[in-house]
C-alpha cells in the first residue's frame, strides 16, 4: 500500500479531492475554503495591539488554523515517509529553457541553483524571495483572497469577483513566467 502512495499520481486525482473539499466544507458547517485568511487569524490571535483589521472574533475561524496545520503536518509526513525514490521527471523542453537561465540541477523538486539557504542573502535571493513574497502577499490582500480561495471556492460558488481575480492571477502568472522571470535571470 505504501508503494502505491509513493508513486506519482495523475493531477486529476488531486483536483477531484480538492474539488470535493469545497462542497464538504459548505455542507458540514457553511465554511469557505481558503488559506491566506489563516495568516490574519494568527495575527489577530498573537498581536495585542488594537489594530482594527485584527479586531474580530478569530475564535469562530479556528477551524481554518487546524486545516492549515493539517496541511503542514501532511507535508512533513509526505516529505519524511512518502518520498518517491525515483528521479524527478522533467520534460526535456523545460530543461532546455531552464538551462538557458543557469538552472541545471533537477535532482530535487525545487532547483537548487535558486532555492537554497545561501541564496537568501544575495540580490537574486532578495528579488526571488523577499520582493516576490511581498508582491504575492500584497496581491492576496488586494484581491481579497488567495488563488485557492478565489479559484476553487469562489468559482465553485459562481462569484464574479473570484472570476476576475482568477483571470488576473492567470494573466499575472503567464506574464511573470514568460517576461519577468527570464528578465530577472538575465540580470543575474
Amino acid at each position: 500500500m505504501l508503494e502505491i502512495i509513493r508513486q506519482p499520481w495523475h493531477w486529476s486525482i488531486a483536483g477531484i479531492l480538492i474539488g470535493l473539499t469545497v462542497p464538504t466544507l459548505l455542507l458540514i458547517g457553511n465554511k469557505k475554503f481558503g488559506v491566506s485568511s489563516s495568516l490574519r487569524h494568527i495575527c489577530a490571535m498573537c498581536i495585542p495591539a488594537k489594530i482594527p483589521f485584527f479586531q474580530y472574533d478569530w475564535k469562530k475561524e479556528i477551524w481554518n488554523l487546524f486545516f492549515v496545520f493539517g496541511m503542514v503536518i501532511g507535508a512533513v509526513i509526505a516529505n519524511k515517509y512518502l518520498k518517491n525514490p525515483n528521479d524527478i521527471v522533467v520534460a526535456e523542453s523545460t530543461k532546455t529553457v531552464l538551462s538557458n537561465y543557469g538552472v541545471t540541477d533537477f535532482s530535487s523538486l525545487m532547483p537548487t541553483q535558486i532555492f537554497n539557504v545561501a541564496n537568501i542573502f544575495t540580490l537574486q535571493g532578495f528579488v526571488f524571495f523577499i520582493l516576490r513574497g511581498f508582491l504575492v502577499g500584497f496581491g492576496t490582500r488586494y484581491a481579497g483572497g488567495c488563488t485557492s480561495g478565489h479559484s476553487i471556492m469562489g468559482l465553485s460558488t459562481l462569484q464574479w469577483p473570484s472570476l476576475v481575480a482568477t483571470c488576473c492571477f492567470m494573466v499575472g502568472g503567464f506574464f511573470s513566467a514568460n517576461i519577468i522571470i527570464p528578465f530577472i535571470f538575465k540580470l543575474f
